[in-house]
């Protein structure tokens, strides 16, 4: 049974006297009691406290630690290319798809052998699955839907553009077309429950991919027209504050796009209501975000060129909360290193009705940092795209060295960080050019973290690392006591100003831990704590307890 497993650092702990005089082996806040009880069968689920996420399995919260296979590696002859990858960037769960055309390749009939085997594999390879329903939409477009349905579009009507043209894209306003993928995603959902309604393998699923529409705003066919002509439903003028009224009364230039992302949303919304029928777990959408490029229409970017049209970006998250209620999570798919642009899109998607999840994003090391941003704002998870070696991204042999450095230091330790940012108890800093140095706050104590190591017995170097990827966390374990780790940085703990006293390290021990207990492996003093704790490129984590004097 996967569900439950444990990440824990294989390397020895120090026994017996070795271990006089330290710290007793300390669980996290809430930990205690829980680790008394047996394992919960509990289905995968979300948990809010404080304004805050977590995901939780087996009872307890879980770190997703995810890669993304490719877009065509879900066969059997392809997958042997994928578990090297996910081995060697050390993922504790593989986003897989499933694509309508192979899953019900004749009306009403299902197979279900794909599906079987990526079940089976992930158990084999010890991780989690995140399943991808390519149906309706993948990337603004059709690509996956069944032959039988692209020739047939007298039954499953395509969109039409205003020029009064059928485009590469479903109408969501065909009863018909969202019949058809209800009824298969609801046949994938009643099988999943029957083979893996208890283990949790699959623990969340993917309602179509970045939704919406490429090749016009909205749908111009009779039955849509004679929708957009109507009044706006009171769910949408709720969300968006407005008085009732036709879309365009209400919207003027913007109602094609709202009335396209509320068709979507409400369509979306219907087939993973009757998917949850069948196996209640987490769902999710994923988002080809807006970017700060492009065509400029009026001052924004162009629906349905720029972006696929309807979908959940930025502009139409209040219409999509308000419309998709059974989905849980909108996830933005973010394929940008700018700093400044990926925490903007992580504080719009990080709101108290929404997650934040990362579903897709870059492998390459300038992406790395990315991750510690995430978890910094609060983040359930973190995947990157393209994590095989069918050649398609990577080689056979060739890993992303700074993703599988990231998920090696985090994955031990993956359970203690959900907890901590449940709790708002957890912080991190990025080196940024130009950026050598940052302060975590943790009310009486202040982490001061800096990039590189700027002070070697007595040799003077230039703050900062050479690629700009230093990056650290510090989890505030009790009032006086830190967890710290990092890559390339150095943690230096002061007294907050204002506070009276003067700061010492009571003690700082390098450790691991056994699910979320503890294990301690030696003390750190002298040359690893006169200068701060010192993170190279080793997997290391300290509990630092502090004091005055």
């Amino acid at each position: 049974m996967l569900a439950g497993l444990l990440h824990a650092n294989r390397r020895p702990t120090l026994a017996g006297a070795a271990l006089t005089g330290l710290l007793s082996a300390c669980l996290l806040p809430g930990a205690a009691a829980a680790a008394q009880q047996p394992a919960s069968n509990a289905a995968p689920h979300l948990v809010k406290q404080n304004g805050r996420y977590a995901f939780y399995l087996d009872g307890k919260p879980f770190l997703i630690l995810g890669g993304q296979i490719n877009n065509s590696s879900s066969w059997p002859s392809t997958m042997p290319d994928v578990w090297p990858m996910i081995e060697g960037i050390h993922a504790n769960t593989v986003e897989a798809p499933v694509y309508w055309e192979q899953f019900e390749p004749h009306p009403g009939v299902f197979d279900y052998s794909t599906v079987d085997m990526l079940v089976h594999q992930a158990r084999q390879h010890h991780v989690h699955l995140v399943l991808l329903w390519f149906g309706t939409w993948k990337n603004g477009e059709d690509h996956y839907v069944p032959e039988w349905i692209k020739t047939d579009p007298a039954h499953y009507p395509r969109m039409i553009d205003e020029r009064g043209q059928p485009i590469q894209v479903l109408s969501a306003n065909a009863p018909a077309n969202l019949n058809a993928d209800r009824k298969a995603f609801t046949a994938l959902t009643h099988h999943l429950a029957q083979i893996d309604g208890t283990q949790h393998t699959v623990i969340m699923i993917q309602v179509e991919n970045e939704s919406g529409a490429i090749g016009a705003v909205r749908d111009h066919s009779p039955a849509a027209q004679k929708e957009f002509e109507a009044q706006v439903p009171q769910p949408v003028l709720t969300a968006m504050h407005k008085s009732p009224g036709t879309w365009r009364q209400v919207f003027g230039f913007k109602a094609d796009e709202y009335f396209q992302a509320y068709s979507v949303a409400k369509y979306i919304n219907a087939v993973a209501e009757a998917g949850k029928a069948e196996l209640k777990i987490p769902m999710y959408c994923n988002v080809w975000v807006e970017y700060p490029r492009g065509y400029q229409i009026r001052g924004y970017l162009l629906p349905g060129f720029d972006y696929p049209s309807g979908g959940p970006v930025q502009s139409n998250l209040a219409i999509w909360k308000a419309v998709a209620t059974s989905i849980d999570i909108l996830g933005p798919d973010l394929y940008s290193d700018d700093r400044g642009f990926e925490q903007t899109i992580m504080q719009t998607y990080r709101r108290p009705d929404n997650p934040l999840w990362i579903p897709e994003t870059g492998t390459g090391d300038s992406f790395a940092p990315e991750f510690f941003y995430a978890l910094g704002y609060g983040a359930i998870g973190f995947s990157p795209f393209g994590t095989d070696q069918t050649s398609w991204t990577y080689k056979p042999g060739q890993i992303p060295k700074a993703l599988a450095a990231n998920y090696a230091l985090l994955e031990p330790i993956d359970r203690v960080v959900a907890r901590l940012n449940l709790e708002g108890k957890l912080k991190t800093a990025i080196e940024a050019p130009g950026s050598t140095e940052k302060t975590l706050d943790f009310g009486r104590w202040q982490a001061r973290v800096s990039f590189g190591f700027p002070q070697s017995d007595g040799e003077q170097h230039a703050p900062g690392t050479p690629h700009h990827d230093g990056r650290a966390l510090v989890g505030q374990l009790g009032p006086d006591t830190f967890l710290v780790t990092g890559i390339n940085s150095r943690v230096t703990f002061y007294l907050a100003p204002g506070q009276s006293g003067h700061m010492q390290i009571l003690r700082a021990e390098q450790g691991e831990y056994d699910g979320t207990t503890w294990k301690p492996l030696r003390i750190w003093n002298g040359d690893q704590t006169d200068r701060g704790l010192n993170f190279r490129n080793e997997d290391q984590y300290v509990q630092i307890h502090l004091g005055t004097y």
